[in-house]
Protein backbone atom coordinates (compact mmCIF):
# COMPACT_ATOMS: atom_id res chain seq x y z
CA UNK A 1 0.00 0.00 0.00
CA UNK A 2 1.36 3.38 -1.16
CA UNK A 3 1.22 5.32 2.28
CA UNK A 4 0.41 9.18 -0.05
CA UNK A 5 -2.12 11.87 1.38
CA UNK A 6 -5.61 12.12 0.61
CA UNK A 7 -5.29 15.58 -0.20
CA UNK A 8 -2.11 17.37 -1.99
CA UNK A 9 -1.12 20.70 -0.38
CA UNK A 10 2.32 22.88 -0.65
CA UNK A 11 4.40 22.41 2.15
CA UNK A 12 3.62 26.39 2.99
CA UNK A 13 -0.38 25.96 2.97
CA UNK A 14 0.29 22.57 4.71
CA UNK A 15 2.12 24.54 7.55
CA UNK A 16 -0.51 27.24 7.42
CA UNK A 17 -3.54 24.77 7.69
CA UNK A 18 -1.74 23.14 10.58
CA UNK A 19 -1.05 26.33 12.38
CA UNK A 20 -4.94 26.35 12.60
CA UNK A 21 -5.87 23.29 13.62
CA UNK A 22 -3.61 23.17 16.52
CA UNK A 23 -5.50 26.86 17.13
CA UNK A 24 -8.38 25.25 17.34
CA UNK A 25 -7.37 22.28 19.36
CA UNK A 26 -5.74 24.91 22.00
CA UNK A 27 -9.05 26.41 22.05
CA UNK A 28 -11.21 23.32 22.91
CA UNK A 29 -8.15 21.75 25.34
CA UNK A 30 -8.31 25.39 27.13
CA UNK A 31 -11.74 25.37 27.43
CA UNK A 32 -11.69 21.70 29.34
CA UNK A 33 -9.89 23.44 32.34
CA UNK A 34 -10.02 27.05 31.97
CA UNK A 35 -13.74 27.22 33.24
CA UNK A 36 -13.35 25.12 36.37
CA UNK A 37 -11.24 28.03 38.07
CA UNK A 38 -13.69 30.58 37.39
CA UNK A 39 -16.95 29.02 38.90
CA UNK A 40 -17.04 29.36 42.28
CA UNK A 41 -17.17 33.21 41.31
CA UNK A 42 -19.58 32.32 38.71
CA UNK A 43 -21.53 31.03 41.87
CA UNK A 44 -21.00 33.69 43.66
CA UNK A 45 -22.34 36.32 40.70
CA UNK A 46 -25.47 34.41 39.47
CA UNK A 47 -26.52 32.15 42.06
CA UNK A 48 -27.74 28.77 41.24
CA UNK A 49 -25.28 26.29 43.41
CA UNK A 50 -27.88 23.62 42.77
CA UNK A 51 -26.79 23.72 38.92
CA UNK A 52 -23.31 24.08 39.14
CA UNK A 53 -22.79 20.78 38.22
CA UNK A 54 -24.57 21.23 34.82
CA UNK A 55 -22.16 23.93 33.75
CA UNK A 56 -19.82 21.18 33.31
CA UNK A 57 -22.43 18.59 32.12
CA UNK A 58 -24.27 20.37 29.16
CA UNK A 59 -20.90 20.90 27.60
CA UNK A 60 -20.23 17.41 28.00
CA UNK A 61 -23.10 16.36 26.88
CA UNK A 62 -23.37 17.96 23.85
CA UNK A 63 -20.08 18.10 22.39
CA UNK A 64 -20.48 14.15 22.67
CA UNK A 65 -23.20 13.92 21.80
CA UNK A 66 -22.64 16.15 18.45
CA UNK A 67 -19.10 14.72 17.43
CA UNK A 68 -20.38 11.43 14.90
CA UNK A 69 -22.71 14.42 13.27
CA UNK A 70 -20.33 16.28 12.46
CA UNK A 71 -17.63 13.64 11.12
CA UNK A 72 -20.53 12.49 9.00
CA UNK A 73 -21.75 15.96 7.43
CA UNK A 74 -17.71 16.72 6.47
CA UNK A 75 -17.82 13.39 4.78
CA UNK A 76 -20.67 14.41 2.94
CA UNK A 77 -20.20 18.51 2.12
CA UNK A 78 -16.69 19.09 3.24
CA UNK A 79 -13.95 19.34 6.02
CA UNK A 80 -13.37 23.57 5.39
CA UNK A 81 -17.00 24.25 5.53
CA UNK A 82 -17.90 22.22 8.77
CA UNK A 83 -15.13 23.03 10.42
CA UNK A 84 -15.78 26.46 10.40
CA UNK A 85 -19.20 26.30 11.18
CA UNK A 86 -18.03 24.52 14.25
CA UNK A 87 -16.12 27.38 15.34
CA UNK A 88 -18.50 29.64 14.33
CA UNK A 89 -20.93 27.85 16.66
CA UNK A 90 -18.66 27.22 19.53
CA UNK A 91 -17.96 31.41 19.35
CA UNK A 92 -21.48 31.89 19.75
CA UNK A 93 -21.78 29.68 22.72
CA UNK A 94 -18.87 31.38 24.31
CA UNK A 95 -19.86 34.67 23.46
CA UNK A 96 -23.73 34.64 25.16
CA UNK A 97 -21.98 32.44 28.05
CA UNK A 98 -19.95 35.54 28.56
CA UNK A 99 -23.17 38.03 28.68
CA UNK A 100 -25.75 35.34 30.60
CA UNK A 101 -27.36 36.80 33.44
CA UNK A 102 -28.61 33.59 35.07
CA UNK A 103 -27.09 30.32 35.81
CA UNK A 104 -30.15 28.88 33.35
CA UNK A 105 -28.70 31.14 30.42
CA UNK A 106 -25.10 30.27 31.68
CA UNK A 107 -26.06 26.46 30.67
CA UNK A 108 -28.25 26.81 27.31
CA UNK A 109 -24.85 28.89 26.32
CA UNK A 110 -22.45 26.20 27.72
CA UNK A 111 -24.75 23.57 25.78
CA UNK A 112 -24.76 25.64 22.61
CA UNK A 113 -20.66 26.12 23.01
CA UNK A 114 -20.14 22.16 23.39
CA UNK A 115 -21.99 21.87 20.14
CA UNK A 116 -19.50 23.73 18.25
CA UNK A 117 -16.61 22.03 20.35
CA UNK A 118 -17.86 18.50 19.06
CA UNK A 119 -16.06 19.45 16.01
CA UNK A 120 -12.72 21.19 16.40
CA UNK A 121 -10.92 17.64 17.55
CA UNK A 122 -12.50 15.62 15.69
CA UNK A 123 -12.54 17.66 12.01
CA UNK A 124 -9.42 18.98 12.63
CA UNK A 125 -8.04 15.25 13.39
CA UNK A 126 -9.51 14.65 9.74
CA UNK A 127 -7.89 17.16 7.88
CA UNK A 128 -4.64 16.16 9.39
CA UNK A 129 -5.05 12.66 8.01
CA UNK A 130 -6.26 13.99 4.32
CA UNK A 131 -2.94 16.05 4.24
CA UNK A 132 -0.57 13.79 5.91
CA UNK A 133 1.21 10.19 5.17
CA UNK A 134 0.66 8.12 8.34
CA UNK A 135 4.59 8.26 8.30
CA UNK A 136 4.71 11.96 8.66
CA UNK A 137 1.51 11.78 11.19
CA UNK A 138 3.32 9.55 13.48
CA UNK A 139 6.41 12.52 13.80
CA UNK A 140 4.24 15.36 13.88
CA UNK A 141 1.78 14.16 16.83
CA UNK A 142 4.17 16.13 19.24
CA UNK A 143 3.00 19.11 17.95
CA UNK A 144 -0.54 17.88 18.69
CA UNK A 145 -0.02 16.47 21.98
CA UNK A 146 2.08 19.40 23.01
CA UNK A 147 -1.00 21.70 22.56
CA UNK A 148 -2.94 19.58 25.22
CA UNK A 149 -0.45 19.49 27.81
CA UNK A 150 0.17 23.20 27.35
CA UNK A 151 -3.56 23.87 27.80
CA UNK A 152 -4.01 21.02 30.50
CA UNK A 153 -1.33 23.28 32.60
CA UNK A 154 -2.13 27.15 31.54
CA UNK A 155 -5.99 26.31 31.99
CA UNK A 156 -6.64 26.89 35.56
CA UNK A 157 -3.69 29.35 35.61
CA UNK A 158 -5.28 31.52 32.81
CA UNK A 159 -8.84 30.70 34.25
CA UNK A 160 -7.58 31.92 37.62
CA UNK A 161 -5.63 35.70 36.16
CA UNK A 162 -8.79 36.28 34.24
CA UNK A 163 -11.29 35.90 36.91
CA UNK A 164 -9.18 37.68 39.39
CA UNK A 165 -7.93 40.79 36.96
CA UNK A 166 -10.65 41.62 34.65
CA UNK A 167 -13.85 39.01 34.99
CA UNK A 168 -14.77 35.55 34.48
CA UNK A 169 -16.62 37.04 31.54
CA UNK A 170 -13.48 36.90 30.24
CA UNK A 171 -12.88 32.99 30.46
CA UNK A 172 -15.45 32.98 27.59
CA UNK A 173 -14.38 35.98 25.86
CA UNK A 174 -10.69 35.13 24.91
CA UNK A 175 -11.74 32.21 23.03
CA UNK A 176 -13.17 34.72 20.36
CA UNK A 177 -9.54 35.90 19.26
CA UNK A 178 -8.44 32.09 18.80
CA UNK A 179 -11.67 30.81 17.16
CA UNK A 180 -11.50 33.67 14.80
CA UNK A 181 -7.95 32.96 13.98
CA UNK A 182 -8.60 29.13 13.80
CA UNK A 183 -11.05 29.69 11.00
CA UNK A 184 -9.28 32.19 9.34
CA UNK A 185 -6.37 30.65 8.75
CA UNK A 186 -8.19 27.16 7.91
CA UNK A 187 -9.93 29.04 5.54
CA UNK A 188 -6.46 30.59 4.04
CA UNK A 189 -4.86 27.33 3.90
CA UNK A 190 -7.33 24.72 2.47
CA UNK A 191 -8.89 24.60 -0.76
CA UNK A 192 -12.29 24.15 -1.76
CA UNK A 193 -14.68 21.35 -0.34
CA UNK A 194 -15.18 18.79 -2.70
CA UNK A 195 -18.65 18.44 -2.72
CA UNK A 196 -21.23 15.33 -3.60
CA UNK A 197 -24.06 15.65 -6.05
CA UNK A 198 -27.16 16.19 -3.93
CA UNK A 199 -25.83 14.04 -0.88
CA UNK A 200 -29.23 12.40 1.55
CA UNK A 201 -28.90 13.67 4.63
CA UNK A 202 -30.24 11.12 6.76
CA UNK A 203 -32.57 12.84 8.95
CA UNK A 204 -34.25 10.10 10.61
CA UNK A 205 -30.52 7.84 11.73
CA UNK A 206 -29.36 11.98 13.22
CA UNK A 207 -32.44 12.59 15.15
CA UNK A 208 -32.85 8.80 16.84
CA UNK A 209 -28.83 8.68 17.34
CA UNK A 210 -28.90 12.01 19.06
CA UNK A 211 -31.80 11.58 21.21
CA UNK A 212 -30.74 8.06 22.16
CA UNK A 213 -26.85 9.33 23.33
CA UNK A 214 -28.40 12.38 25.00
CA UNK A 215 -30.70 10.11 27.37
CA UNK A 216 -27.68 8.02 27.92
CA UNK A 217 -25.59 10.63 29.04
CA UNK A 218 -28.44 12.06 30.73
CA UNK A 219 -28.82 9.55 33.00
CA UNK A 220 -25.26 8.72 33.22
CA UNK A 221 -23.99 11.88 34.96
CA UNK A 222 -26.96 12.50 36.93
CA UNK A 223 -26.01 9.02 38.49
CA UNK A 224 -23.28 10.10 41.04
CA UNK A 225 -24.37 7.60 43.39
CA UNK A 226 -25.77 3.77 43.10
CA UNK A 227 -29.40 5.13 44.50
CA UNK A 228 -28.95 7.98 41.66
CA UNK A 229 -28.05 5.71 38.39
CA UNK A 230 -31.00 2.72 39.45
CA UNK A 231 -33.51 5.19 40.31
CA UNK A 232 -36.87 5.28 38.03
CA UNK A 233 -35.92 8.19 36.23
CA UNK A 234 -32.58 7.16 35.04
CA UNK A 235 -33.68 4.05 34.41
CA UNK A 236 -36.49 4.96 32.41
CA UNK A 237 -34.25 7.28 30.65
CA UNK A 238 -31.24 4.57 30.08
CA UNK A 239 -34.45 1.78 28.66
CA UNK A 240 -35.31 4.65 25.94
CA UNK A 241 -31.94 5.09 25.33
CA UNK A 242 -31.51 0.98 24.31
CA UNK A 243 -35.04 1.14 22.35
CA UNK A 244 -34.26 4.13 20.50
CA UNK A 245 -30.22 2.78 19.62
CA UNK A 246 -31.87 -0.39 18.54
CA UNK A 247 -34.39 1.35 15.95
CA UNK A 248 -31.51 3.71 14.49
CA UNK A 249 -29.13 0.65 13.92
CA UNK A 250 -32.28 -0.65 12.01
CA UNK A 251 -32.46 2.58 10.25
CA UNK A 252 -28.85 2.76 8.90
CA UNK A 253 -29.17 -0.65 7.33
CA UNK A 254 -31.30 0.88 4.69
CA UNK A 255 -30.17 4.41 4.45
CA UNK A 256 -28.68 5.70 1.52
CA UNK A 257 -25.88 7.77 3.38
CA UNK A 258 -26.37 6.76 7.05
CA UNK A 259 -24.84 8.40 9.98
CA UNK A 260 -22.59 6.13 10.94
CA UNK A 261 -22.09 3.57 8.55
CA UNK A 262 -22.59 -0.17 9.80
CA UNK A 263 -20.25 -1.73 6.94
CA UNK A 264 -17.24 0.12 8.71
CA UNK A 265 -17.47 -2.06 11.41
CA UNK A 266 -16.91 -5.29 9.27
CA UNK A 267 -13.38 -3.75 9.30
CA UNK A 268 -11.57 -5.87 11.97
CA UNK A 269 -9.64 -2.29 12.69
CA UNK A 270 -12.36 0.01 13.25
CA UNK A 271 -14.31 -2.58 15.30
CA UNK A 272 -11.61 -3.56 17.88
CA UNK A 273 -10.25 0.11 18.30
CA UNK A 274 -13.68 1.55 19.17
CA UNK A 275 -14.28 -1.13 21.79
CA UNK A 276 -10.41 -0.46 23.03
CA UNK A 277 -11.19 3.31 23.06
CA UNK A 278 -14.53 2.37 24.90
CA UNK A 279 -12.41 0.74 27.72
CA UNK A 280 -9.40 3.37 27.74
CA UNK A 281 -12.04 6.26 28.12
CA UNK A 282 -13.35 4.56 31.29
CA UNK A 283 -9.76 3.92 32.39
CA UNK A 284 -9.09 7.98 31.73
CA UNK A 285 -11.58 9.58 32.91
CA UNK A 286 -11.74 7.76 35.82
CA UNK A 287 -8.21 8.32 37.15
CA UNK A 288 -8.69 12.24 36.02
CA UNK A 289 -12.08 11.53 38.54
CA UNK A 290 -11.28 9.50 41.21
CA UNK A 291 -7.38 9.62 42.13
CA UNK A 292 -7.74 13.67 42.93
CA UNK A 293 -10.45 12.66 45.13
CA UNK A 294 -8.03 9.61 47.03
CA UNK A 295 -5.74 12.27 47.51
CA UNK A 296 -8.08 15.11 49.17
CA UNK A 297 -10.76 13.37 50.76
CA UNK A 298 -8.85 10.15 51.50
CA UNK A 299 -5.55 11.59 52.37
CA UNK A 300 -6.14 15.13 53.65
CA UNK A 301 -4.39 16.84 50.84
CA UNK A 302 -5.49 20.30 49.75
CA UNK A 303 -7.47 21.05 46.48
CA UNK A 304 -4.34 22.54 45.03
CA UNK A 305 -1.81 19.33 45.56
CA UNK A 306 -4.27 16.87 44.50
CA UNK A 307 -5.13 18.58 41.58
CA UNK A 308 -1.32 18.85 40.46
CA UNK A 309 -0.84 15.02 40.81
CA UNK A 310 -2.78 14.99 37.42
CA UNK A 311 0.57 16.81 36.22
CA UNK A 312 2.69 13.67 35.96
CA UNK A 313 0.16 12.17 34.12
CA UNK A 314 -0.42 14.77 31.78
CA UNK A 315 3.15 15.51 30.96
CA UNK A 316 3.94 11.33 30.59
CA UNK A 317 0.77 11.05 27.99
CA UNK A 318 2.55 13.94 25.79
CA UNK A 319 6.71 12.76 25.99
CA UNK A 320 5.19 9.59 25.32
CA UNK A 321 3.04 10.45 22.55
CA UNK A 322 6.05 12.25 21.24
CA UNK A 323 7.76 8.90 20.63
CA UNK A 324 5.23 6.68 20.46
CA UNK A 325 4.77 7.58 16.28
CA UNK A 326 8.17 6.44 15.44
CA UNK A 327 7.85 3.25 17.37
CA UNK A 328 4.57 2.49 15.81
CA UNK A 329 6.17 2.90 12.33
CA UNK A 330 8.82 -0.23 13.74
CA UNK A 331 6.79 -1.78 16.06
CA UNK A 332 3.43 -1.77 14.78
CA UNK A 333 -0.30 -0.98 16.47
CA UNK A 334 -0.45 -4.23 17.71
CA UNK A 335 2.35 -4.05 19.65
CA UNK A 336 2.22 -0.38 20.68
CA UNK A 337 -1.31 -0.86 21.89
CA UNK A 338 -1.14 -4.15 23.94
CA UNK A 339 1.76 -2.42 25.57
CA UNK A 340 0.05 0.66 26.55
CA UNK A 341 -3.09 -0.96 27.65
CA UNK A 342 -0.42 -3.76 29.70
CA UNK A 343 0.88 -0.59 31.40
CA UNK A 344 -2.86 1.32 32.36
CA UNK A 345 -4.01 -2.33 33.85
CA UNK A 346 -0.68 -2.30 36.11
CA UNK A 347 -1.06 1.29 37.03
CA UNK A 348 -4.68 0.72 38.13
CA UNK A 349 -3.87 -2.91 40.09
CA UNK A 350 -0.63 -0.54 41.71
CA UNK A 351 -3.44 2.14 42.57
CA UNK A 352 -5.61 -0.42 44.24
CA UNK A 353 -2.98 -1.78 46.48
CA UNK A 354 -1.97 2.14 47.89
CA UNK A 355 -3.25 3.37 51.05
CA UNK A 356 -3.67 6.43 53.15
CA UNK A 357 -0.26 6.78 54.15
CA UNK A 358 1.02 5.83 50.93
CA UNK A 359 3.81 8.24 49.58
CA UNK A 360 3.26 10.88 47.79
CA UNK A 361 6.05 9.83 45.49
CA UNK A 362 4.74 6.59 44.44
CA UNK A 363 1.40 7.70 43.38
CA UNK A 364 3.41 10.40 41.06
CA UNK A 365 5.09 7.75 39.38
CA UNK A 366 1.76 5.55 39.15
CA UNK A 367 0.50 8.42 37.35
CA UNK A 368 3.44 8.46 34.97
CA UNK A 369 3.32 4.89 34.00
CA UNK A 370 -0.69 5.20 33.64
CA UNK A 371 -0.31 8.30 31.19
CA UNK A 372 2.64 6.41 29.61
CA UNK A 373 -0.27 3.83 28.64
CA UNK A 374 -2.18 6.34 27.64
CA UNK A 375 0.13 8.39 25.00
CA UNK A 376 0.85 4.67 23.49
CA UNK A 377 -2.71 3.49 23.22
CA UNK A 378 -4.96 6.85 22.01
CA UNK A 379 -1.65 7.84 19.40
CA UNK A 380 -1.90 5.11 17.93
CA UNK A 381 -5.99 4.33 17.75
CA UNK A 382 -5.97 6.74 15.91
CA UNK A 383 -3.20 6.58 13.46
CA UNK A 384 -4.69 2.94 12.40
CA UNK A 385 -7.97 3.97 12.47
CA UNK A 386 -7.59 6.89 9.78
CA UNK A 387 -5.19 4.70 7.45
CA UNK A 388 -7.77 1.82 7.62
CA UNK A 389 -10.52 3.91 5.64
CA UNK A 390 -11.17 5.64 2.39
CA UNK A 391 -11.11 9.15 2.00
CA UNK A 392 -14.47 9.58 1.76
CA UNK A 393 -15.11 7.78 4.92
CA UNK A 394 -11.93 9.78 7.38
CA UNK A 395 -14.69 12.18 9.12
CA UNK A 396 -16.96 9.39 11.08
CA UNK A 397 -14.11 6.90 11.24
CA UNK A 398 -12.25 9.89 12.83
CA UNK A 399 -15.00 11.12 15.32
CA UNK A 400 -15.89 7.67 16.13
CA UNK A 401 -12.58 7.47 17.62
CA UNK A 402 -13.09 10.08 19.84
CA UNK A 403 -16.68 9.70 20.35
CA UNK A 404 -16.23 6.07 21.56
CA UNK A 405 -13.85 7.56 24.43
CA UNK A 406 -16.09 10.09 25.55
CA UNK A 407 -19.04 7.28 25.83
CA UNK A 408 -16.44 5.23 27.85
CA UNK A 409 -15.46 8.33 30.16
CA UNK A 410 -19.02 8.89 30.90
CA UNK A 411 -20.16 5.17 31.41
CA UNK A 412 -16.94 4.40 33.61
CA UNK A 413 -17.39 7.50 35.86
CA UNK A 414 -20.93 6.79 36.44
CA UNK A 415 -20.19 3.04 36.96
CA UNK A 416 -16.99 3.69 39.56
CA UNK A 417 -19.05 6.16 41.04
CA UNK A 418 -21.48 3.71 41.83
CA UNK A 419 -19.15 1.62 42.96
CA UNK A 420 -17.54 3.65 45.46
CA UNK A 421 -21.02 4.70 46.47
CA UNK A 422 -22.45 1.29 47.44
CA UNK A 423 -19.22 0.30 49.44
CA UNK A 424 -18.69 3.83 51.48
CA UNK A 425 -22.71 3.04 52.11
CA UNK A 426 -21.56 -0.23 53.69
CA UNK A 427 -18.49 0.99 55.53
CA UNK A 428 -20.42 3.39 56.85
CA UNK A 429 -22.88 1.28 57.87
CA UNK A 430 -21.62 -0.68 59.88
CA UNK A 431 -19.89 1.89 61.85
CA UNK A 432 -22.89 3.79 62.40
CA UNK A 433 -23.99 0.23 64.04
CA UNK A 434 -20.85 0.12 66.14
CA UNK A 435 -21.95 3.77 67.48
CA UNK A 436 -18.58 5.49 66.53
CA UNK A 437 -20.54 7.85 64.09
CA UNK A 438 -23.68 9.07 63.67
CA UNK A 439 -26.68 7.35 61.00
CA UNK A 440 -27.46 11.01 59.81
CA UNK A 441 -23.89 11.62 58.94
CA UNK A 442 -23.35 8.01 57.62
CA UNK A 443 -26.59 8.10 55.28
CA UNK A 444 -25.49 11.88 54.13
CA UNK A 445 -21.53 10.77 53.15
CA UNK A 446 -22.44 7.93 51.27
CA UNK A 447 -25.38 10.48 49.08
CA UNK A 448 -22.91 12.34 48.72
CA UNK A 449 -18.89 11.26 49.38
CA UNK A 450 -17.31 14.84 48.15
CA UNK A 451 -18.99 16.22 51.31
CA UNK A 452 -15.68 14.74 52.62
CA UNK A 453 -14.00 17.78 50.86
CA UNK A 454 -16.04 20.01 51.86
CA UNK A 455 -14.25 22.18 55.00
CA UNK A 456 -17.70 23.53 56.31
CA UNK A 457 -18.46 19.42 56.63
CA UNK A 458 -15.24 18.84 57.74
CA UNK A 459 -15.13 21.33 60.96
CA UNK A 460 -18.69 19.46 62.21
CA UNK A 461 -16.93 16.26 62.89
CA UNK A 462 -14.57 15.84 66.00
CA UNK A 463 -10.41 14.61 63.91
CA UNK A 464 -11.25 11.01 65.02
CA UNK A 465 -14.27 10.74 62.67
CA UNK A 466 -12.92 12.56 60.20
CA UNK A 467 -9.98 9.90 60.34
CA UNK A 468 -12.54 7.31 60.27
CA UNK A 469 -14.26 9.07 57.62
CA UNK A 470 -11.46 9.26 55.66
CA UNK A 471 -10.10 5.35 56.14
CA UNK A 472 -13.56 4.34 55.10
CA UNK A 473 -13.18 6.16 51.91
CA UNK A 474 -10.13 5.02 50.91
CA UNK A 475 -10.98 1.22 51.25
CA UNK A 476 -14.03 1.81 49.07
CA UNK A 477 -11.51 3.27 46.62
CA UNK A 478 -9.74 0.21 46.00
CA UNK A 479 -12.75 -2.14 44.06
CA UNK A 480 -13.42 1.56 41.92
CA UNK A 481 -9.23 1.26 41.01
CA UNK A 482 -9.73 -2.77 40.81
CA UNK A 483 -12.46 -2.46 38.12
CA UNK A 484 -10.39 -0.04 36.36
CA UNK A 485 -7.66 -2.67 35.98
CA UNK A 486 -9.87 -5.13 35.13
CA UNK A 487 -11.37 -2.76 32.16
CA UNK A 488 -7.74 -2.15 31.64
CA UNK A 489 -7.02 -6.09 30.83
CA UNK A 490 -9.84 -6.56 29.29
CA UNK A 491 -8.87 -3.80 26.42
CA UNK A 492 -5.87 -5.94 26.22
CA UNK A 493 -7.44 -8.95 24.59
CA UNK A 494 -9.41 -7.23 22.56
CA UNK A 495 -5.67 -5.53 21.44
CA UNK A 496 -4.44 -9.22 20.56
CA UNK A 497 -6.61 -9.37 18.37
CA UNK A 498 -5.87 -6.65 16.20
CA UNK A 499 -4.62 -7.59 12.78
CA UNK A 500 -1.07 -8.38 12.62
CA UNK A 501 0.81 -5.68 10.16
CA UNK A 502 4.06 -4.65 8.89
CA UNK A 503 6.34 -3.02 11.34
CA UNK A 504 7.48 -0.43 8.77
CA UNK A 505 5.36 1.90 6.55
CA UNK A 506 6.06 2.11 2.60
CA UNK A 507 7.76 5.69 1.54
CA UNK A 508 5.46 8.74 0.16
CA UNK A 509 4.98 8.56 -3.32
CA UNK A 510 4.59 12.20 -3.26
CA UNK A 511 4.94 15.71 -5.45
CA UNK A 512 8.08 17.26 -4.85
CA UNK A 513 6.33 20.63 -3.43
CA UNK A 514 4.63 18.70 -0.64
CA UNK A 515 7.25 17.91 1.48
CA UNK A 516 7.19 16.30 4.88
CA UNK A 517 6.30 18.95 7.85
CA UNK A 518 9.05 19.70 10.40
Amino acid sequence: MIDQPHLVLSSTRRRVVTAGIMTGMFLAALEATVIATAMPTVIATLGGMNHYSWVFSAYLLSSTVSVPLWGKLSDLYGRKLFYQVGIVVFLIGSTLSGVATSMTQLIIYRTIQGIGAGALVPLGMTIVGEIYTLRERARMQGLFSGVWGVASVAGPLVGGFLTEQLSWRWVFFINIPFGIASAIIIGLGLGKDERHAKPTIDYAGAITLTVSMTLLMLALVNGGSLASLLSPRNLMFLVLSVLLFVAFIRIERTAPEPIIPLDLFRNRVISLSTIIGFLAGVAMFGAITFVPLFAQAARGETATSAGTLLTPLMLSWVIVSVVAGPLLLRLGSRTMVVSGQLLMTIAFFVFASFGRETARQFLMIDLVVLGAGLGLTMLTLLLVVQHSVARAQLGIATSLNQFSRAIGGAVGVALMGAILSAGLASDLRVSSQQGAITTELAEKLAENPSALIDPAAQRQVSPSVLDLLRSALATSLRPVFLLGGILSGLAVLFALALPRESHSVPDASMPKDAVPFE
